[in-house]
């Protein structure tokens, strides 16, 4: 390694959010028992001391990990409600199967993470915090759009369909995955 790549990974000011990350990718790989510090280390091209000075052991970089990614969703469902602010609770329901949807396509690595890191926050108190948060900003973004009792049913019920896709030997389709959401989450017409 040349002396000037050394200074700059010495100087590296996003080093902690890079070794954040790479936590996620690795748990997403390899789940949380793959997850040390040497391994972050390797993928994130830092020393190893670099690891364990921003993340003084494994449950430290588990919490990162966890905040991140729950800090992530927050985001963008806050992003999501922005853009779903005018449609009917019919239309919100729509968007909310093509959420489910993205389960099984562009959002599989980030639920693979977000249920590690929830299965994480069973066994440690100190994560629950934390691993909450994305229900608790899914049912306030949620209640303007289908009112406070379909949105607190919302995010457990998102997050049961979206496990249960991602692990069926046969996904359901959308109508089926709509279908359960408009019994679970529109008033019943007569």
């Amino acid at each position: 390694m040349t002396e000037k790549a050394r200074r700059t990974r010495r100087h590296d000011p996003n080093r902690r959010e890079r070794i954040a990350e790479v936590a996620e990718e690795l748990i997403a790989e390899r789940g949380l028992e793959g997850l040390t510090h040497r391994a972050i280390a390797e993928r994130a091209d830092v020393s190893l001391s670099s690891t364990t000075y921003h993340f003084a052991d494994r449950e430290a970089l588990i919490r990162a990990a966890l905040e991140r990614a729950a800090e992530r969703f927050a985001s963008f469902v806050r992003h999501w409600a922005e853009t779903h602010a005018d449609a009917d609770a019919e239309q919100v329901v729509e968007a909310l199967a093509d959420g489910v949807m993205a389960c099984l396509g562009e959002g599989r690595t980030a639920m693979v993470v977000e249920y590690e890191l929830h299965a994480a926050a069973l066994r440690r108190p100190e994560l629950r915090e934390a691993a909450s948060l994305p229900a608790r900003t899914t049912a306030e973004t949620l209640a303007p759009l289908l009112g406070p009792t379909a949105a607190a049913t919302a995010a457990p019920l998102m997050t049961g369909l979206c496990l249960h896709a991602m692990n069926a030997p046969v996904p359901p389709t959308r109508d089926e995955i709509l279908t359960v959401l408009t019994h679970a989450l529109l008033p019943r017409r007569p």
